[in-house]
C-alpha cells in the first residue's frame, strides 16, 4: 500500500533511505502496514547518495552487495566490476526504488529533528523539518533508525579552516555536479578509505597535490575487474550468498581461500607464502589469513612486516615509503582499506606527502596550510576527514525515550544497546546495525538484510498478539554488551586510535562499538532470542 502525503500518522516511521530503508519498506507494506520513510537528501541512495568523491567505490565485491531478496531483481541487474564504483550503487539502488515502487512512501529533503516517546500511547512523535524550514508532527507505534553507520559527518578541528580563500571540499558531500581539478594546487588532508581512493585521480588531474598524512593505513589491493555475464550467474550468486553466511565477516571466502592453521604453526617462508597468495586475490580477505592474525601476537606482526614490505615495493623513494609504513598500532586494529594505485601515485613527480607526525598542521590560512615547516600554497583544499561513525547520526537526533531520557545523555560514557537492535528505556525503536553488532565489521549488505528481517518479523510478531510495547530489559542489554567487550577484548580491534572506537572524535567516549563475534554466532543470538519468546524484552499488551 502507498500513504497519502498529508497523512501524519503510520504503523511505522523509517528514518533514512538507503540499504536500510528501501528493504524496510519494502517487506513492512508486504505486512500491509502503512509506513513513511523519512530521508533528508533529495534522492535516495544513503551514503552512496552523497559520497560522490573521485573513486569512490565499495570495498565489498558487487556479487555480494546487491540484495538477496528478489530473484527477478537478481536477473535483471548487472554489476560491471568486481567492485562497484559509486555510480552503479547509485543506480542499483534507484533501480530498486523504480522496481518495487517505494517512492510514494518516502519523503526527501526532509531532517529528523527530534523523535519522542508517548508513553500513554505507545507511540513515537517524530518532529520533522523540511528543505523550506518548515516542521512537521508525525506519529507511529514503531520508529526504526535507519540512519548509517558512516552516515555522519566528523566536524575536522583545524585551526582557520574556514579562513581558506579557495573551494573546500568534504568528501561525505561531493558535489554532484562533480569538481574538475585540471591545473590547481590541491591539498588532501585525510588518508583513509575516503582519501586512499580520492587520491589517485585527484593526482591525475591536479597540477599539484599535497597529501597531508597524520596516520599511515594499512592497505590491501583490489585488482578490480570488469565482471562477466557468467560471472553473475544465478548458481554463482548462490553460493556467495550461502558461503557468506558461515564467514565471520559475511563475506564470501570459500573455506580453502584461508588458512586454518595458527600462524605460530608455520615458518616465515610458508606464512609469507600465504600472505602472498591472498595479496594476488586482492580485497578483506587479507583478514582472515590466519586464525590468530586478529590477536596481538606473532601473526599480527608478520602481517605487518608484509605489509611494510609491500609498501617498499611498490613506492620508489624509501624515505616516502617509511612516512607510508603504519607504526603504533597492529594491523585490523582501524579501517583495512582497500586500493587502487594507491601507492605508486606517490612515485608521480605531482605528489607531495606531508607527514604531519613530524609537521603538524598549525592552521589553515587564506593562502592554504600552515605547518610546524612551512605555508604551503593551494587552491583547492580536500577533507578526507571521515565520519562521527556508528552513534553520530543517532545522537545528533534529539531521541527521547520512556521518562524523556535523552539517548545522547544515556550513551555520553559509549553506546549500550541489546544486540545493536533495541535500547534499553526506547520501546518501540530500533535501529539498523546499531553499536552491538557486526555491522562495520561485516557485509553491510548482508547484516542490514538480516536486521531489516528480524525487525520486520519482531513487528508482524507483536502486532498479531495484540502487544502495544517492545523494550529492551536493562538486565538483557547490560549483559550483551558485557559478552561484546569481552569477545573484542583478546583482538587487536580495540587497541587502536580509531573510528571503531570514536577515538577519531574529540570528546566521544572511547568504547570500541562493533561486535567482533562474527556474522554466524551473532545470527545464531538473534534467533535464540526470537525462539525464545523475544527473550531480553519485555512485551506490553494493549
Amino acid at each position: 500500500m502507498t500513504t497519502a502525503p498529508d497523512r501524519t500518522d503510520f504503523d511505522v516511521i523509517v528514518v533514512g533511505a538507503g540499504y536500510s530503508g528501501l528493504y524496510l519498506l519494502h517487506r513492512l507494506r508486504s505486512q500491509g502496514r502503512s509506513v513513511r520513510v523519512v530521508e533528508a537528501a533529495d534522492g535516495v541512495g544513503g551514503t552512496w547518495f552523497w559520497n560522490r568523491y573521485p573513486g569512490a567505490r565499495c570495498d565489498v565485491e558487487s556479487l555480494e552487495y546487491g540484495f538477496s531478496f528478489s530473484e527477478e531483481l537478481d536477473r535483471e541487474w548487472r554489476w560491471n566490476e568486481r567492485y562497484s564504483a559509486q555510480p552503479d550503487i547509485l543506480a542499483y539502488l534507484n533501480t530498486v526504488a523504480d522496481k518495487f515502487n517505494l517512492r510514494p512512501d518516502i519523503q526527501l529533503n526532509t531532517t529528523v529533528t527530534s523523535a519522542t516517546y508517548d508513553e500513554p500511547s505507545h507511540r513515537w512523535r517524530v518532529r520533522t523539518r523540511d528543505a523550506s524550514g518548515a516542521g512537521t508532527e508525525l506519529s507511529a507505534q514503531f520508529c526504526v533508525m535507519a540512519t548509517g553507520c558512516l552516515s555522519k559527518p566528523k566536524s575536522p578541528d583545524i585551526a582557520g579552516l574556514g579562513s581558506f580563500a579557495g573551494p573546500t571540499y568534504y568528501t561525505s558531500s561531493w558535489p554532484h555536479e562533480g569538481v574538475d581539478f585540471t591545473g590547481q594546487r590541491v591539498g588532501v588532508i585525510g588518508t583513509g578509505s575516503s582519501g586512499v581512493q580520492a587520491i589517485p585521480l585527484i593526482a591525475e588531474q591536479a597540477d599539484h597535490l599535497h597529501v597531508f598524512q597524520r596516520t599511515a593505513n594499512y592497505i590491501v589491493p583490489a585488482h578490480n575487474h570488469d565482471l562477466t555475464e557468467d560471472h553473475q550467474r544465478a548458481e554463482e550468486l548462490a553460493q556467495r550468498r550461502s558461503n557468506a553466511l558461515d564467514c565471520p565477516l559475511g563475506v564470501a571466502f570459500e573455506p580453502q581461500e584461508t588458512n586454518q592453521q595458527l600462524s605460530t604453526d608455520l615458518t616465515p617462508e610458508q606464512r609469507d607464502a600465504e600472505f602472498e597468495r591472498l595479496w594476488r586475490r586482492g580485497g578483506l580477505v587479507m583478514m582472515l589469513a590466519f586464525p590468530d592474525l586478529l590477536l596481538e601476537g606473532e601473526g599480527n606482526r608478520a602481517a605487518a612486516e608484509f605489509l611494510a614490505k609491500k609498501i617498499r615495493e611498490r613506492v620508489a623513494d624509501p624515505a616516502v615509503a617509511e612516512i607510508l609504513t603504519p607504526r603504533g598500532y597492529p594491523v585490523g586494529a582501524k579501517r583495512l582499506c582497500v586500493d587502487t594505485n594507491y601507492y605508486e601515485t606517490f612515485n608521480r613527480d605531482n605528489v607531495t606527502l606531508v607527514d604531519l607526525t613530524a609537521s603538524p598542521i598549525e592552521e589553515v590560512t587564506p593562502a592554504g596550510v600552515r605547518t610546524g615547516d612551512a605555508e604551503i600554497a593551494l587552491d583547492a583544499l580536500v577533507m578526507a576527514t571521515g565520519f562521527d561513525a556508528m552513534t553520530g547520526a543517532l545522537t545528533a537526533i534529539d531521541i527521547r525515550g520512556r521518562g524523556g531520557v535523552e539517548l545522547a545523555q544515556r550513551w555520553a560514557d559509549g553506546p549500550r544497546s541489546y544486540l545493536g537492535l533495541s535500547i534499553a528505556g526506547f520501546p518501540n525503536l530500533f535501529t539498523v546495525t546499531g553499536p552491538g553488532s557486526p555491522s562495520v565489521l561485516s557485509n553491510m549488505r548482508l547484516s542490514i538484510e538480516q536486521h531489516v528481517v528480524w525487525i520486520t518479523d519482531c513487528i508482524r510478531y507483536l502486532t498479531s498478539r495484540g502487544i502495544a510495547s517492545i523494550e529492551a530489559t536493562e538486565a538483557a542489554q547490560e549483559s550483551w554488551v558485557a559478552h561484546a567487550a569481552e569477545v573484542a577484548e583478546p583482538t587487536v580491534f580495540p587497541r587502536g586510535a580509531s573510528w571503531y572506537t570514536g577515538s577519531n572524535v574529540p570528546g566521544k567516549a572511547r568504547v570500541f562499538m562493533p561486535y567482533i563475534g562474527g556474522v554466524p554466532a551473532y545470527r545464531e543470538a538473534c534467533e535464540k532470542v526470537v525462539a525464545d519468546g523475544y527473550s531480553g524484552f519485555e512485551l506490553t499488551p494493549a
